[in-house]
């Protein structure tokens, strides 16, 4: 296995190899031979500090870059005034894009102070020719910029930046290259996310993430299977299966494979006992998961599924490709089957062109389908997407106004679907202490409901049985059972 490498034994003084991941661990070869160096000068390892602003597909990426810098011999650090820092970007919405502006105000500072530090930028953010652009001009104290399709190149990047006085930018437009075998550095022993897909075809009319992570693209089955086997010996006991769309998963492989298919593949694998995934597009959600799930005995109760309008109109705006009745009797068809489970979803408030009419008609739907939770948004225009050249946006007051009372229909659904489970037993994995509470650590059970119970350290990462004692509205209060 290319991770369990010993980069010692990699002679950097032979040709480079052409082939990945070989190309890469020689140039984590050569990293570490700079680390040492560096080491012997400054009497101290170089410190890294990785600083994820994405969702969770960002968050594994991270997990990625964590893992090549421990290979090649940086100590990780938390804090920004380290020899090397690096933002793993988002650019769903502009204010993410204005806070790494404002961020790399203060590392220019801290750069000021410290000759050797070293400031690289990566992810959906960059992959914007705007924002390169602004940073070639404005920030010029950057020392690296990639993108999302050229991740896997880190460390050949990386070594380019010790050797450059200039700044270092590889984008890639797109590609359907998938590396396998590259470090990681996991944030939780006992779960991990893997990828499945990468890419999104959908094209929803107000996101920017097709134009940044560019088209579909599925790992092999058989590269999914192998990892999350690895992470099983390694003591994972719980993965999340990441994709934009997994429920598209398969359509572009040589051997099309479904994703309901895959995911009984994976519960094959002896030693995990819960299997997550996210998200879920409704237009492509089939009867096949559907009754995959309801017979499954390891995919965990819980299903999320965006919603973002009750409008039809408003949806077809959207470019979400399914209707409001087909939503509700989806969702109908999923707690048919699965009764226990609990559905979460997002919603958009103030899409253009959204009416009153509209808004109640997103209210229906809340109220219909009853949701567990359900992560609320006011429409931000995005620039670049279609949607932030439509017409008749809607006033910010109008919006705040809509959004507050979502935001009290939600919570007090919530409220009520969280006390359906209060005393009956069930399994949590205890996943840290809890911070506010000496002698109560923190879990989810399979449901995702967050629950605090007492224990100490040594429960983490184990399943406990539990009795819920209390719904304190978004989470519970349980004890051992």
């Amino acid at each position: 296995m290319y991770s369990e490498i010993n980069l010692d034994k990699i002679d950097t003084a032979s040709a480079l190899p052409a082939e990945e991941p070989a190309r890469q661990y020689y140039f984590m070869a050569k990293c570490r031979e700079w680390v040492r160096d560096f080491e012997q000068k400054n009497g101290h390892l170089p410190r890294a500090c990785v600083v994820n602003m994405g969702c969770q597909m960002n968050a594994r990426d991270s997990e990625k870059l964590r893992g090549i810098l421990r290979k090649i011999g940086y100590a990780e650090t938390d804090s920004e005034e380290a020899d090397f820092v690096i933002y793993n970007t988002c650019t769903v919405r502009e204010n993410a894009n204005l806070k790494v502006y404002g961020r790399l105000g203060v590392l220019h500072g801290y750069k000021k102070k410290n000759p050797h530090m070293k400031i690289a930028l990566c992810g959906c953010m960059m992959q914007e020719p705007s924002v390169v652009e602004k940073l070639k001009k404005s920030y010029r104290f950057v020392d690296l910029i990639f993108g999302t399709h050229n991740i896997f190149r880190f460390a050949e990047l990386l070594f380019t930046a010790f050797l450059s006085d200039r700044i270092v930018i590889d984008i890639w437009k797109e590609t359907d290259q998938i590396v396998e075998d590259l470090p990681v550095e996991r944030k939780y022993p006992f779960k991990s996310g893997v990828n499945i897909m990468f890419g999104c075809n959908n094209f929803c009319s107000y996101c920017i993430v097709p134009y940044v992570r560019g088209r579909e693209r599925s790992r092999e089955a058989k590269d999914i299977l192998q990892e999350i086997e690895r992470l099983v010996k390694d003591g994972v006991s719980e993965i999340m299966l990441l994709g934009q769309n997994v429920n598209s998963y398969g359509k572009n492989l040589s051997d099309p494979m479904t994703f309901a298919q895959l995911l009984q593949e994976v519960e094959k694998i002896e030693g995990l006992e819960r299997i997550r995934f996210m998200t879920s597009h409704p237009k492509d959600l089939s009867e096949e998961l559907i009754q995959v799930m309801a017979g499954s005995r390891k995919i965990c109760r819980h299903l999320h599924l965006p919603l973002q309008s009750g409008s039809t109109g408003i949806l077809k705006a959207m470019n979400r490709r399914y209707t409001k009745e087909q939503y509700v009797e989806l969702a109908g068809k999923i707690k048919k089957a699965i009764p226990d489970i609990a559905l979460t979803t997002d919603i958009i408030v103030g899409f253009p062109g959204e009416t009153e009419e509209d808004f109640q008609e997103t209210l229906d739907v809340v109220r219909t389908v009853r949701y567990d939770s359900a992560f609320t948004f006011i429409y931000s225009r995005r620039t670049g997407t279609p949607a932030a050249a439509m017409e008749d946006q809607v006033p910010e007051d109008v919006v705040k106004n809509r959004f507050d009372r979502l935001l009290k229909e939600v919570q007090d659904i919530s409220r009520e679907m969280a006390e359906r489970f209060t005393g009956t037993q069930q399994t949590v994995l205890v996943e840290e202490p809890n911070r506010q509470m000496d002698g109560y650590v923190t879990g989810r059970l399979s449901n995702n409901h967050v629950v605090h119970l007492p224990g100490d350290a040594s429960l983490i990462g184990k399943f406990v049985n539990i009795r819920l004692e209390e719904c304190r509205g978004f989470y519970y209060m349980g004890r051992p059972v």
